[in-house]
């Protein structure tokens, strides 16, 4: 492994009283400018001594703006920039970009928020406005006048990317990296390919045989020979860094199990879901055969003959009922909480549309049935799954909608003369909250999704988990398929409820985001992690117990012979929570040092 950690000022850095500030202002559009007076902003700012030149412009990330920039570094001799405008997430690395194709140090930049944080926060303030605006952008100048120039953390990557989950989203990602030249080491727990996929008989919106879906993927991945399928797998453990990962599994052989172990430059997450399993009595589960979750009812619909009326258990039935939003969008106080003490409050989005697919399926193979749809609130999002909302409604199927005040309940009873047992109570708002009993022959679940039981993956890993069990991403639209552990990706429903379509999606970005962090054989991350001033460390190890991050921290002997705390720079995150507790001082962030809060602070209050 090579790597940098300069935060030491490179040669030729200019001393304190050569440093000349660019600051520039942007108008948004109108999102800042018809909120602050960026003529103001441009005129208090400028009077800073080390801002040589303070400007304002209609679009900065746009050629022109950029451009505006770059004719100031290599002309007026500007040596750090300072940019306000929209969030850093958006353009950040668009100005940093640009810095670099002038020749200057791209660390050597500071962006300030001056939209999100002050335009669309006072929009009715214009005066307070504008004076946040100009104490944010000094800020700003503060903190790059004391900023040292950086260089990124260079790791060696290893082309070769693990795959934890050969469902169709681990399968369609190990397919998409082979092809781009990676190996890939695909590990399943399970004696076979395909995950959940292989419970369904057809999928929506076209009735395509799952099956076939299962066997063309396990197909490509068999063929692949840059792919190494290990079935009946077990992940034992993970070491490293992004670039140079260690994975350990045991395989079960023929002779008893078997310890590999791969290195690999990015892992894949892709672990799938679990079914939501209603507790003892809710709704009438488990004290009743005629009660049944959709995957269970799935199974037994695969088994009946064609005919006008199914037999379900020895049982002719005429009407059957399915229930929405069985564990899901569950209210706290309401539905029994799971054993971490939380509800289900989200939405699985796909129940709606797994449902009216399994009642068409129920209603073409036994077209005189009688299916009757009591829900909350319908979500057929997908393109095409309204269509089977509507010619479920065409069909004859009669839906019943409840509020989230009144839940329905189910009364189980014998059959009496051949008459439907049960009973579904639901006040109905469909016909004004007038209260409705259903007789039913046969009551479904459509029940939600909850994350595969990984729980020692992601202590293993230290991964990010939401409120929801599922792993998080670190920004749903501009980072979708990545965790804040660098190097690890999401591929498919260990991410949140999705259907096929989407899965297999997530597995492609996944595999397209693995195989652009390792195509180059080195991989640059930001300079922004800490670093120790060995010469204060007193050795207390603080930071250690603080530090999220297995590894990246650690104690080693300093020259002297001393107790030191040292970094890994691969593995640090940069969150800081080190050097909150370091109270010699002798641990901070790279281009956020205490001094440069200091001043940042002192400029804030100082107007």
């Amino acid at each position: 492994m090579s790597e940098t950690t300069s935060g030491s000022p490179s040669p030729g850095t200019p001393s304190r009283e050569e440093i000349r500030v660019g600051v520039y202002v942007c108008h948004c559009g109108g999102n800042i400018s018809d909120v602050v007076d960026v003529a103001k902003v441009v005129e208090e700012v400028g009077r800073h001594p080390s801002v040589e030149v303070s400007k304002h412009f209609p679009f900065l990330c746009s050629d022109p703006g950029q451009q505006l920039i770059l004719e100031d570094i290599r002309r007026n001799g500007v040596n750090r920039v300072v940019v306000s405008a929209c969030s850093p997430f958006l353009h950040e690395t668009t100005f940093r970009k640009a810095l670099q194709r002038a020749g200057l140090n791209p660390y050597l930049y500071e962006h300030v928020n001056v939209r999100e944080q002050v335009s669309w926060v006072h929009k009715a303030k214009r005066e307070s406005a504008t004076e946040k605006a100009i104490r944010l952008t000094l800020a700003g100048v503060e903190k790059v006048a004391r900023q040292d120039p950086l260089e990124a953390i260079r790791v060696q990557a290893e082309p070769h990317v693990v795959v934890i989950g050969a469902g169709i989203a681990g399968m369609r990602a190990a397919v998409s990296a082979a092809r781009r030249g990676l190996r890939v080491t695909l590990i399943e727990k399970s004696d076979r390919t395909g995950g959940r996929l292989n419970e369904l008989a057809t999928l929506y919106p076209d009735n395509e045989s799952a099956r076939a879906v299962v066997d063309d993927l396990t197909q490509m991945v068999v063929g692949d020979g840059n792919i190494d399928l290990c079935l009946n797998s077990r992940l034992t453990m993970v070491d490293g860094y992004v670039g140079s990962f260690t994975v350990g599994f045991e395989t079960r052989g023929p002779e008893g199990p078997i310890l590999r172990q791969v290195r690999a430059g990015a892992i894949i997450l892709a672990t799938g879901f679990r079914h939501y399993e209603p507790f003892e009595g809710e709704l009438g589960y488990g004290q009743s055969p005629d009660v049944m979750t959709l995957p269970e009812f799935n199974r037994a619909l695969e088994s009946t003959p064609p005919g006008d009326l199914p037999t379900f258990g020895g049982r002719r039935v005429r009407h059957v009922a399915f229930v929405h939003c069985v564990g899901s969008r569950q209210i706290e106080g309401v539905h029994r909480p799971q054993p971490d003490g939380r509800v289900n409050d989200y939405c699985s989005r796909v129940c709606c549309t797994a449902a009216l697919h399994s009642i068409h399926r129920l209603m073409d193979k036994h077209p005189g049935v009688r299916v009757f749809d009591v829900y909350r609130d319908i979500r057929t999002y997908g393109r095409g799954h309204e269509d089977l909302y509507e010619k479920a409604s065409k069909r004859g199927v009669l839906f019943f909608r409840h509020t989230e005040e009144n839940q329905p309940t189910v009364e189980l009873q014998a059959s009496q003369n051949g008459h439907p047992p049960h009973r579904i109570r639901v006040r109905d708002v469909l016909t004004w909250n007038e209260e409705v009993e259903i007789p039913v022959d046969l009551v479904v679940l459509a029940t939600g999704m909850m994350p595969s039981d990984i729980g020692g993956i992601v202590q293993t890993m230290k991964l990010p988990v939401g409120s929801d069990r599922f792993l998080q991403e670190v920004h749903p639209k501009l980072r979708p398929v990545e965790v804040a552990n660098n190097g690890v990706f999401l591929a498919g429903t260990c991410q949140g409820p999705m259907d096929a379509v989407e899965a297999v999606a997530a597995g492609e970005a996944a595999a397209v985001k693995a195989s652009i962090l390792l195509s180059k054989g080195v991989i640059e991350m930001d300079p922004f992690v800490a670093r120790v001033r060995e010469e204060r460390c007193d050795g207390c190890a603080l930071c250690l117990n603080e530090c999220e991050y297995r590894g990246a921290l650690a104690m080693a002997e300093s020259a002297d012979g001393r107790k030191v705390a040292r970094v890994n720079p691969a593995l640090c995150a940069g969150c800081g929570a080190c050097a909150a507790v370091c109270e010699p001082r002798a641990i901070e962030v790279a281009g956020w040092s205490l001094d440069q809060f200091d001043a940042m602070v002192d400029a804030l209050v100082s107007r």
